[in-house]
């Protein structure tokens, strides 16, 4: 299952992405982090030092060798210059599994240590100085819109993403790559805002989508954002002395989070587990924006027609990797 965390800017995304990792993690479930934040912290957050944290090797930095791995075999793209990060996979293809061990995994993957040893995390990469003034954030996020399109992900399994904040995750299809869309939500009219905005965005696209409140300080919080969210709030999260000691560098262990706080976070994994994974409406979406690429940029940059590179028979997911196998 997939799960991406989004929201206005200091909301708390990647506080909770890593406190909904933890809780998974503690559970024993098998764990993909990834973060794509323009701001990446979730290394951070979920442990590691700040050495650690930079030595780890972003996505960003190998795309063409995972283009040319998720390539594989397909006859319908020429090369790897002529995939772009809408690409869909097709006969031939390769496929991933979230816990098998490949070139992507080889690459990109990290195995946290100590008790989140059932995590493996992936940094889609910050942006540097040499971006400055001739690239986009976006860029740097089409290594990971390649993985998910190709990612074939079971019920007990989970892939975390820490999105970057607002309504930048329109800028590509990248936002219908999930099972479940969560807007971390503030009491406050600006993050509520924001949610009101991704929902509009969205609701064209039938994205599923929760929200869970937090720095939420009692009940009037509480009946705040549920005036303003409805029944899209499935949880709420309050002041944690857990989290302010890890923001310290001071690791308590995961089972001093507040009671409250890990029943917020069952529930949240609860609405994860009851969405139905649709595979075909998973592929429509990613042929719709790839089309969509295609012809706003993609033909004209490649030389290549990339609409030819839809393989009309194919629907992703596990029929398609056993077929594969």
């Amino acid at each position: 299952m997939r799960i991406a965390l989004v929201g206005k800017g200091g909301s708390g995304k990647t506080t909770v992405s890593a406190l909904l990792i933890r809780h998974l993690a503690a559970g024993g479930r098998p764990v993909l982090a990834v973060d794509a934040d323009i701001n990446q912290h979730l290394g951070g957050a979920l442990g590691l030092s700040e050495e650690q944290a930079a030595a780890l090797s972003p996505m960003a930095a190998h795309l063409p060798a995972i283009k040319d791995y998720l390539r594989g075999e397909n006859p319908l793209i020429s090369g790897t210059e002529a995939m772009v990060k809408t690409t869909p996979p097709g006969r031939g293809s390769r496929l991933l599994r979230l816990e098998e061990e490949n070139a992507v995994h080889s690459l990109c993957a990290t195995r946290l240590p100590g008790d989140m040893e059932n995590v493996r995390l992936m940094v889609t990469g910050g942006f540097e100085e040499k971006d400055l003034g001739v690239s986009c954030y976006h860029s740097k996020i089409g290594a990971a819109e390649l993985y998910l399109n190709h990612l074939v992900d079971g019920p007990d399994e989970y892939l975390v993403m820490d999105m970057t904040a607002g309504a930048d995750a329109f800028a590509s299809g990248l936002f219908t790559r999930f099972d479940l869309t969560c807007l971390v939500v503030e009491p406050t009219r600006k993050s509520v805002s924001v949610y009101q905005q991704y929902r509009e965005y969205a609701k064209e696209y039938d994205v599923t989508i929760r929200v869970v409140g937090n720095k939420v300080t009692g009940p009037d919080d509480v009946a705040y954002l549920r005036e303003h969210t409805g029944a899209d709030l499935v949880a709420c999260l309050s002041a944690s002395h857990y989290v302010r000691a890890q923001e310290q560098g001071r690791d308590k262990g995961f089972d001093t989070l507040e009671p409250a706080n890990r029943t917020a976070l069952a529930r949240l994994q609860l609405e994860v587990d009851a969405v139905p994974q649709d595979w075909a409406k998973f592929t429509r979406q990613a042929v719709h924006f790839h089309l969509k690429n295609a012809h706003a940029w993609g033909d004209r940059a490649t030389g290549v027609d990339l609409g030819a590179q839809v393989d009309p028979d194919f629907v992703m997911g596990p029929e398609a990797f056993a077929a594969q196998s």
